[in-house]
């Protein structure tokens, strides 16, 4: 699989990976399945384990994008954002494959294919080497939506917001009320705890910062569910 380096945050279905390279961690982005889902590999560089975020389809692909020789990565964890079958059609076929735990959260698990070994609430931490990634309960798009948080030792913070956070909005709901839950959760747990320089990583399609984004939350707010 060709992966390119100069990573925007913009990955092609069918097409290559990206990789953003930070102090700790690498960060491979990579477009799978029909709906455009997106499989991110979390890398440690000092201890070369991975963590994947969102088995969503074509495991051949994963597999490819984790590498088949000596020196690839051990995959340890597979997390998933939430309970919509497009984010875990590959888990059971990659989480075998490598022998990897899987994480989410108890809300959202029953639904998934394979049972947790981990089960994640707000506030926990989960890791892939010596690097720590916070769990930030996300309520509206599912009962278990998270996201994933990394303070990497460059100072910079980076989001993996599955299908709750993308550029332009929040994720689908199927209410008022969880509207209301997501986008407060957003507001408060996101948008009030994190710097704009904050880079999030959605389920489908490109990345985008907080700080683009925070301007726009009254007109999110606005323009309801």
């Amino acid at each position: 699989m060709n992966v390119v380096e100069d990573y925007t945050g913009h990955v092609e279905p069918g097409g290559d990976a990206a990789r953003r390279v930070l102090d700790r961690l690498a960060i491979t982005k990579l477009s799978v399945g029909p709906m455009d889902n997106n499989a991110y590999l979390l890398v440690c560089r000092r201890q070369n384990e991975a963590l994947l975020i969102d088995a969503a389809a074509d495991p051949e692909r994963i597999s490819d994008l984790i590498g088949h020789g000596p020196d690839r990565p051990a995959l340890r964890t597979i997390v998933t954002t939430h309970q919509h079958a497009d984010h875990w059609q590959a888990l059971g076929a990659v989480a075998g494959a490598y022998g990897a735990n899987t994480a989410a959260h108890p809300l959202d698990a029953s639904v998934l294919p394979v049972p947790p070994d981990f089960l994640v609430e707000d506030g926990d931490t989960l890791t892939v080497g010596d690097c720590a990634l916070e769990v930030i309960h996300l309520r509206g798009h599912t009962p278990g939506s998270i996201a994933l948080l990394y303070r990497d030792a460059d100072g910079s913070t980076h989001l993996f917001t599955g299908d709750s956070l993308f550029p332009g909005g929040v994720g689908k709901t199927n209410s008022p009320e969880d509207f209301q839950s997501l986008l407060g959760d957003v507001e408060t747990r996101v948008f009030g705890r994190l710097p704009d320089e904050t880079w999030f990583y959605p389920g489908h399609g490109d990345d985008s910062t907080l700080g683009a984004e925070r301007p726009k939350l009254a007109e999110w707010r606005e323009r309801g569910w």
